[in-house]
């Protein structure tokens, strides 16, 4: 009997010893939801999972993960959505002069960190502290398109901004006498500005709010999306979020509910420290999936809530955006979102309400065209070929070689992973490209003509007037 409790006892200490090395949560183990990754992309190739070696952090990066990818681009039987032409459009203002270090090295001064790409490994120059953990989730991004595209990502060097407001703007790079402007990437632009957008850092999860990895987010909202059939779901616009950002969030809240006025719409305001303190039960993305009409409004800048919103299958009101990201810009009103003009807002988003309360088919449509853009257009892998084709077309602008500066560091999964715990590490691991893909980045559609272009700037004005003269075509 004593023996026996001595190696119950041995086990037992091997067990907790081995779940403190390997930083399993046992709280989520019986968690399938844990277990799940964002997706797998390669189902039949190895699996080259984190590789923490000494059970707590790794100080210098292993060389186990392949270098190459041997798939051939141009075998690609993808095409990419449409949003990825944009990307010719945003690198356009270096397209005759291409990039030098001296505009790269001005762009600094506005940026958080520098990204330097060499032979295939990444390496960081922190400027400033970022908001949260942008940055963080940011470079992991990259970090696993690295890891996807093994060997096919070209040497590059580039500045990264994390911030909300954009920094690149065009009046300052105006006359005859004016430098080009530094080609900054931002995970937003607006037209008065130069910004190169990215994809934001919550594709790859948004620890302080306990918003999971992209895919498995939108595969949850999918799901809630079944519960409530659309003419079942509450009749009014709804949004929750915080209003004391910015002015427009300021004024959205007087169109909620009053005992005088009800303008079709219920806004609530959400408190993230008692959000924490309630383990964010409350503000699941996929438990706001059940009114029938759903608005987005900027913050700051543009709002990382924006994907989020238009997954909901409800029709989505986008309050006159000034602000972009890299994959609405494709999107048309009346087939993917309504637009709302920030003049007489209450009352536009009455009308909208009562509109599509009159018209319960047509709203659904549109509802419902949002979410298929988001759906068929922001797969994850797509979101990781936006980035592949960036990257690649940038990298051929620049007149320098890329060179390591003697203040970076060599980034890779294990070194950022590794001796992390919590909610952090979770996502991840969650988010983690385990192997190479097995098919090619999709094909790069051609450059917007200008004709193409502007016929493209017309259809959506066109459809924008038909809200706005309240003649709404319900054929089309």
């Amino acid at each position: 009997m004593t023996r026996w409790i001595f190696f119950s006892t041995i086990l037992l200490l091997l067990f907790v010893a081995c779940t403190f090395f390997l930083e399993i949560d046992l709280s989520r183990i019986a968690s399938t939801t844990f277990l799940k990754t964002i997706v797998v992309f390669n189902q039949q190739q190895h699996q080259f999972l984190l590789n923490c070696t000494d059970g707590n952090s790794t100080a210098t990066c292993s060389s186990y993960y392949p270098t190459t990818f041997d798939l051939d681009d141009s075998s690609s039987t993808t095409s990419c959505p449409e949003y990825f032409r944009w990307i010719h459009e945003d690198l356009k203002p270096w397209q005759s002069t291409g990039i030098t270090r001296d505009m790269v090295e001005r762009g600094n001064k506005t940026s958080h960190f520098r990204l330097v790409i060499v032979n295939g490994k990444a390496y960081i120059e922190k400027y400033d502290k970022a908001y949260q953990t942008r940055d963080v989730f940011t470079i992991w991004g990259i970090l696993q398109l690295l890891r996807l595209y093994p060997g096919k990502i070209p040497d590059l060097e580039l500045m990264f901004q994390c911030g909300d407001r954009t920094v690149v703007f065009k009046k300052d790079f105006q006359g005859p006498q004016a430098m080009s402007p530094p080609p900054v990437f931002h995970y937003c632009g607006e037209d008065n500005s130069y910004d190169i957008v990215f994809p934001d850092w919550s594709f790859w999860g948004w620890a302080e709010l306990h918003i999971r990895p992209w895919e498995i987010t939108l595969n949850n909202i999918k799901e809630a999306n079944k519960i409530v059939k659309w003419k079942d779901r509450v009749p009014y616009a709804f949004w929750k979020g915080n209003p004391a950002v910015s002015f427009l969030r300021k004024e959205l809240v007087k169109c909620n509910v009053t005992e005088q006025n009800d303008w079709n719409a219920r806004i609530y305001d959400i408190q993230w420290l008692n959000e924490r303190k309630s383990n964010f039960e409350n503000s699941k993305l996929e438990n706001q999936c059940t009114f029938r009409y759903k608005i987005y409004a900027e913050g700051a800048t543009w709002s990382v809530s924006e994907k989020y919103i238009i997954a909901c299958d409800s029709m989505t009101m986008f309050i006159e955006p000034k602000y972009y990201d890299f994959f609405t810009r494709n999107m048309l009103p009346l087939k993917h979102y309504w637009p709302i003009s920030i003049e007489n807002m209450c009352q536009e988003i009455k009308y909208a309400v009562d509109w599509g309360n009159s018209h319960l088919e047509n709203a659904q449509a549109i509802g419902n065209g949002g979410t298929d853009y988001i759906v068929e257009n922001l797969k994850m892998k797509f979101v990781y070929d936006y980035m592949f084709h960036l990257l690649n077309s940038y990298a051929k602008l620049l007149k320098f070689k890329p060179t390591i500066p003697p203040g970076a560091v060599e980034f890779c999964s294990e070194s950022m992973a590794c001796s992390l715990r919590g909610v952090r590490k979770h996502f991840m691991v969650e988010s983690m490209v385990t192997s190479p893909s097995d098919t090619p980045p999709c094909t790069m559609p051609p450059p917007y003509t200008p004709q193409t272009l502007k016929q493209f700037m017309q259809e959506k004005e066109n459809l924008m007037e038909q809200v706005k003269t309240r003649n709404i075509n319900t054929k089309q």
